[in-house]
């Protein structure tokens, strides 16, 4: 009796198991696959204006007005719950790049020319072709060796970059920020509510540190679960 309650408890956990691994229906593997290939796309044309405006002026500097309003967009998009990703490095990801593009590089137009500015648009786009075409792979049963090891490898260069330019963009836009009071509250008024952009920029790169650490070790781990039996075959080899 006790045997056949354990088969039927074995079968029962291999039925939710299987349930678990199972992969989004037809439709909306479809509908993923495209998303996917529309947002590599999208971050492609960016990639695409960054070497054109390179080889058309011979400079790097100011090459973010060639790719001003493709960013915006490509920035926006998203679908929290449905593209295989962790929920906070995600979350993270998409509130620093909408808040630095639209809440200061698109609104301080000084520090547009800033190197810093090109420093992380040039690791958002890498990361973000490789992650779409990652998930695009993924979704095909599919997946390339070396897109899934760009994936997971490029990230160690890419996010200390992208981080070190958000920093410098932000930095940079704090005396325009100061001098202009931007997006500040001031009293006396009639909600008797104040507010100070200057300072709340300021927050948010001390924020960075709590945070970007745990993003950061988050994908290590994940690099050496994905990877790491495959490296340690090869040193078998």
């Amino acid at each position: 009796m006790s045997a056949a309650a354990s088969g039927t408890s074995k079968a029962a956990h291999g039925d939710v198991a299987a349930k678990r691994k199972k992969g989004p229906g037809a439709l909306a593997t479809a509908y993923l696959v495209i998303y996917n290939v529309v947002m590599t796309a999208g971050w492609l044309v960016i990639a695409v204006g960054l070497v054109r405006a390179y080889l058309a002026r011979g400079s790097y500097h100011g090459l973010y007005y060639s790719i001003e309003k493709p960013l915006n967009v490509c920035v926006l998009p998203h679908l929290p719950g449905i593209v295989p990703s962790s929920v906070v490095l995600t979350g993270f990801q998409v509130m620093s790049r909408v808040f630095l593009t639209w809440a200061v590089t698109h609104s301080v137009r000084e520090v547009q020319s800033e190197d810093s500015v090109l420093l992380f648009v040039t690791a958002w786009t890498v990361t973000e072709i490789i992650r779409y075409s990652f998930y695009t792979f993924s979704l095909l049963n599919h997946l390339p060796y070396l897109i899934k090891w760009a994936r997971y490898t490029f990230f160690i260069v890419l996010y200390p970059m992208g981080v070190t330019g958000e920093l410098l963009t932000i930095y940079a836009a704090l005396p325009y920020v100061q001098k202009t009071g931007l997006y500040s509250v001031t009293l006396p008024n009639k909600y008797n509510f104040s507010f100070d952009y200057y300072t709340f920029l300021i927050l948010i790169m001390i924020s960075y540190i709590p945070l970007f650490p745990q993003l950061y070790f988050h994908m290590i781990r994940q690099r050496k679960k994905v990877l790491g039996h495959i490296e340690d075959y090869g040193k078998v080899e």
